[in-house]
This record gives C-alpha cells, sequence and structure tokens, in this order.
C-alpha cells in the first residue's frame, strides 16, 4: 500500500504564519463523534482485537459477519470516507473500476491502496460537524496532526484538541491514540518539530472506552475493516509500552471548552459572561473513573516548530515513507 509522500506539496500545510482562532463546540459534538465511531464499528461487524476479554463497549445483537475491505458491500463504507478529504481524487477512481470489475466477476483489489485509516478519523470528525479550521481532513495523519500542533500552539486556551506525550496523560472518550509506523520511529513527539509537512506513516485510532488497565480505541483500515483494539494500560489509565510505539495522545476538548464546559452546559446565549473565561480549560473527567481533574492547560511547549534552517539533532532524521 503506498503513502501520501509526494502526492501533496510539503508547505501545504505550512502556508501562512497566522492560525485564525477555532471555535467552541457544544457538547453534542462529542457525543456524535463518539456514537459514529462506535456506530461504524458495529456496522463492520465488531471486530476486536488486543487483549483478551468482552469489550467494553457494547456491540448489540448477535455475531455478525465482519467484511473486509475487499468485499463488494464494503464500497460505499471506505468511498464515504475518502470522500472527507482532498486527497479522494487520487483515491477514489482506480478503486471505482476495480469495483466495476467485481460486479463483472473478476477478480480486484478494492480498496487495498492507498491506507485509508486518516481518511476514516477524517470523515469521523467532519460527519461530528468539526470545521477544517479545527481539524483540517487529510490522507495522512502526520499532516492533520501538524495542522493540530499549529493551532494548539497559537492558542492555548481555546484549541479543541492538545497533543500529549503518552507518558504523562490518561486517554479519554474522544482523544486520538497515534502510533508511528515509520521505520524510525520518533523517540517523543516533540521530534515532529525538525519535520514539519514531511509526510510520516502513521496510524490513529479514537478513544471510545476506558476501564481498569485497559483503553479501548477505535480505527479504520485495522486488518482491513474497522475494528476495536484493546490497549494495556497502568493503574492511572496512562498507556503502556505498545508493539507498535504509541507517539502522541491527542486530547478531544469538544464540549469541555467555554461557554460550553464548566459546571453549566448551558448555551452561550443562556450564560453571563465570565471575565476570563478564555484563559482558563475545563475540568474534565480523568480517564476511567470518571473524577474530575484540576488546573488549567498551558500551552506544550514542545508544539513550538523549530525555526527554518536548524538542523534536527542527530537519530531525529524522518524515516523515507514506506507502505
Amino acid at each position: 500500500m503506498r503513502g501520501w509522500a509526494g502526492l501533496l506539496p510539503a508547505g501545504l500545510l505550512l502556508a501562512g504564519c497566522a492560525v485564525a482562532p477555532p471555535l467552541s463546540y457544544p457538547p453534542s459534538a462529542h457525543e456524535r463523534l463518539l456514537r459514529l465511531a462506535l456506530d461504524e464499528w458495529r456496522e463492520w461487524g465488531c471486530a476486536t482485537r488486543g487483549l483478551p476479554g468482552p469489550t467494553l463497549a457494547s456491540c448489540p445483537g448477535a455475531a455478525r459477519p465482519q467484511p473486509r475491505e475487499s468485499a463488494p458491500e464494503s464500497f460505499p463504507r471506505v468511498l464515504a470516507y475518502w470522500r472527507a478529504v482532498p486527497e479522494a481524487r487520487v483515491a477514489i477512481p482506480p478503486n471505482r473500476g476495480h469495483y466495476a470489475a467485481i460486479l463483472a466477476g473478476q477478480d480486484a483489489p478494492l480498496w487495498a491502496e492507498p491506507f485509508w485509516s486518516a481518511a476514516f478519523i477524517s470523515w469521523l470528525m467532519a460527519a461530528a460537524g468539526v470545521d477544517r479550521a479545527e481539524f483540517r481532513p487529510s490522507a495522512a495523519h502526520s499532516f492533520y496532526l501538524d495542522h493540530l500542533d499549529r493551532v494548539a500552539a497559537a492558542h492555548p486556551a481555546t484549541a479543541p484538541f492538545l497533543p500529549h506525550e503518552p507518558g504523562g496523560y490518561s486517554p479519554a472518550p474522544g482523544d486520538l491514540v497515534c502510533h508511528d509506523r515509520s521505520a524510525r520511529p520518533l523517540a517523543r513527539w516533540a521530534d515532529r518539530a525538525w519535520e514539519p509537512g514531511q509526510f510520516r506513516p502513521m496510524h490513529c485510532d479514537i478513544v471510545v472506552a476506558t476501564g481498569a488497565g485497559v483503553v479501548e480505541v477505535v480505527g479504520g483500515n485495522t486488518r482491513d475493516r474497522v475494528a476495536l483494539t484493546r490497549l494495556a494500560a497502568d493503574a492511572g489509565g496512562r498507556l503502556l509500552p505498545q508493539p507498535r510505539p504509541v507517539v502522541v495522545v491527542v486530547e478531544n476538548r469538544l464540549g469541555r471548552l467555554p461557554p460550553w464546559g464548566g459546571p453549566s452546559l448551558r448555551p452561550p446565549a443562556l450564560r453571563p459572561a465570565a471575565a476570563g473565561a478564555a484563559r482558563h480549560g475545563p475540568h474534565r473527567p480523568r480517564s476511567g473513573d470518571g473524577t474530575p481533574a484540576t488546573g488549567g492547560y498551558a500551552a506544550p511547549r514542545w508544539v513550538v516548530r523549530a525555526a527554518p534552517g536548524h538542523a534536527p539533532p542527530r537519530g531525529s532524521a524522518p524515516a523515507a515513507p514506506r507502505g
């Protein structure tokens, strides 16, 4: 399967220095995002991998078929994901031809390439009502993560998505858990600052449930379908080391920022203005136990990009795209 190196200009996500202030979204956007992710998992047959045991996320009904991407009934599902990203013009035409061949009784590698996991995440965000200014859809996880980094660096108090190093943060439902698939994975997400706008093979899933010792995530193009993966976590809800390294966890603050967040979730028109409210983040549930976390949000220092022309530190050079 092909990556996206060369299909998009490297400077596409770097164009323009100013980052517009992001909007605050109501809790319904967060709820819709989770509902869509779980609905897609169920429609694909509730395929599950990772830690053994029953899933925290429910799969109503009896066992159902688990079609792969190559099944003709999967054609409109994956097509819908691709329609959410600009790279649809590259991915859809050849796969329309594959689908036509299958309908004619021939063998064809339907949706075998390119990878569609980032298109799936982009579709979820768009379908939940998150606009491009807050989440820029892309067929490459590394490209939409670059955009989230820029928004978080420019507007840390109001950014709906905040990147975190995985060792110090407990994922919660709605967050993104992102793995580095390259031959030379980043040691930490801060090193991405030395290669902004460059393609890096990655895979991100959305957290749908957390519990004692487990974080459940749903992602696309996982074993050729939408599947749920059960990841191991420690007693504090932080992810334990995975076979494929987790390089960043993106906190989802949809519905948790002023004027929607805090003790009242009344719409903006019904809430009195609070001086300085935009400077503080919401109190949010801690993963797994529902108890509130305390403290505001500060700009993560590591999301500030390196100055142009600075050489990267030894060992942080980007790997050549693969897959």
